[in-house]
């Protein structure tokens, strides 16, 4: 039976596009792509482009492409394409044998606009920068032609072989399309096609010095691979336009059709590339997979599951509305799939020290608890009561708020497995804090209704360093670095079970009543664990 999430993403306007041109004989196979420009990492905003294109391809038994649109040489990097390519398999996404790049394309690309100027629609212009942007009007004004835009085809096409065999220097000129000055969509005022760049390229060196832009790249590149539904979000909606025309005035082997959809916003988070790139660059946090970004990198180190993604962006679903989707909903599938998988343990990450005076010094009491209460097939883990464990500060207090049921003067509380406790007493330190508390063991029947308290043994627990993460920003829709959370990131140090020696970096645990995290693979070593918090319990 379906879930309400799979039947809420089942019933959008894509697949409703899909299954028509299946039907009608439109299209025999479904391709897709997912195009991302290897500029930077991916996002929980990638995440969402990446299920549709992939998932729907996969759904509709046809096949998804993964082609970097690598067309700026001065910002993209081989570090960025395999990253784009981790991120894509960390999903549970694979392209097989297609995997592209649009560099593979440029000397296509650079026969499609040899056939524009041909066709008297496309010239070179020798306008400076601050000028294109004058001449292109305003979106209330239209635009002037520019005074190279009359230009012969036999001139432009002398000055884009000259472009090409790097006789201009960068900025000298460009090539345009000849489209409509006027025209109430930007986007088709003489839009540029290519620009000079005199920039190594991470794939073709040297051999190329001028590059095409993305929106002229991009829907060829489609068209060369077949693509049947190119799928991107709303902000590029105007670009569709620009996209069909050039399809149109080529002699592409294929004809793709754009469809938008809304991005994936979520409170809390920013998905900027350049604001991340800021983020990074200016030190305000620890690199691209710093656990507080809402890169893939970042979500992955921090302990968020794939299938959590997945089902997130199944809940959300496609649509045609821009939307501000709350985090508390990311959060809850993160939950959803923890409270099922993750492995329990014990850490206390604010300990006192509770000293249990029945016990004597180097007496100890086994205690077995299950792995993974749901599934008996997971195991056990040993632990050993000792005269001294640590519990968390907050489970006492010498006077109780209203409500408060856990330890306290003479009252009884249960610990983890290992029976039932009376408080006899506590120590204080110098400044008037409470060093440690002291108790006896009891029968359980004493224990009736009381609460139940997670422990670690303070001879045998392993000092860890759990790292607590608030929101990045303070506000729901961040817009500047100026709303960054300065309280972030809490680092402590606790005490934890013993058995977490025993796991591999990455391991993901419910720390019971504190919250799940996850071994931080970067940052522990054998000697010393490091846990970030994934999310709260609740």
């Amino acid at each position: 039976m379906e879930t309400e999430a799979e039947h809420r993403a089942g019933a959008d306007f894509v697949r409703e596009i899909i299954e028509r041109d299946l039907r009608e004989g439109t299209h025999q196979q479904v391709v897709t792509r997912f195009p991302p420009e290897p500029n930077g990492y991916l996002h929980i905003g990638h995440a969402k482009a990446i299920c549709v294109d992939f998932g729907l391809a996969k759904e509709y038994g046809g096949r998804c492409h993964l082609r970097m649109d690598d067309t700026n040489p001065e910002t993209e990097s081989t570090e960025f394409v395999e990253s784009i390519m981790g991120d894509v398999r960390w999903l549970g996404f694979d392209w097989g044998a297609h995997l592209y790049y649009a560099s593979d394309y440029f000397e296509h690309i650079y026969g499609y606009a040899v056939e524009l100027v041909e066709a008297g629609k496309a010239y070179v212009c020798h306008l400076s920068e601050a000028d294109l942007r004058a001449y292109r009007g305003t979106v209330t004004e239209p635009g002037r032609p520019s005074p190279y835009r009359d230009r012969s085809v036999a001139e432009n096409l002398r000055l884009l072989e000259q472009m090409r065999a790097g006789a201009f220097e960068d900025g000298a000129c460009v090539l345009r399309a000849k489209i409509d000055m006027a025209s109430s969509n930007m986007k088709m005022r003489d839009p540029l096609l290519y620009r000079i760049r005199k920039a190594h390229h991470h794939r073709t060196g040297d051999k190329w010095c001028i590059y095409p832009m993305y929106d002229f790249a991009h829907c060829l590149s489609d068209a060369i691979e077949g693509v049947t539904h190119s799928l991107c979000t709303l902000e590029f909606d105007n670009n569709r336009e620009l996209y069909d025309w050039l399809i149109d005035n080529t002699s592409v082997p294929a004809r793709p059709h754009q469809y938008e959809f809304a991005r994936l916003n979520v409170t809390g988070l920013i998905t900027s590339k350049r604001r991340l790139k800021q983020l990074v660059e200016e030190g305000h946090v620890e690199g691209w997979d710093d656990p507080r970004l809402p890169t893939l990198a970042g979500v992955r180190r921090r302990g968020y599951p794939p299938e959590a993604l997945r089902n997130f962006v199944a809940d959300v679903g496609l649509g045609k509305t821009q939307s501000l989707v709350e985090v508390e909903r990311l959060e809850h599938h993160v939950r959803e799939v923890l409270n099922r998988e993750a492995p329990r343990a014990m850490v206390v990450v604010d300990p006192i020290e509770l000293v249990i005076e029945d016990l004597a010094d180097g007496d100890e009491v086994r205690v077995e608890l299950p792995r993974l209460p749901a599934d008996p097939s997971a195991g056990s883990r040993a632990l050993a009561l000792t005269r001294a464990v640590y519990i968390e500060r907050d489970d006492f207090a010498v006077v109780p708020p209203p409500k408060f049921k856990r330890l306290t003067p003479g009252s009884v509380v249960r610990l983890r497995g290992a029976g039932a406790v009376r408080c006899t007493g506590y120590d204080l330190a110098a400044d008037g804090s409470v060093a440690r508390v002291r108790c006896a063991r009891v029968d359980d029947a004493e224990a009736r209704g009381a609460a139940t308290l997670h422990w670690v043994s303070a001879s045998a627990g392993l000092p860890v360093t759990v790292r607590l993460y608030g929101p990045l920003f303070l506000v729901d829709e961040p817009t500047d670095l100026s709303q960054l959370n300065p309280s972030s990131l809490q680092t402590v140090t606790g005490w934890g079970e013993p058995s977490l020696a025993e796991d591999a970096p990455g391991v993901r645990y419910q720390f019971e009543r504190v919250g799940y995290f996850c071994s931080d693979a970067k940052l522990s070593r054998a000697d010393h664990l490091v846990f970030n918090r994934i999310v709260a319990l609740r």
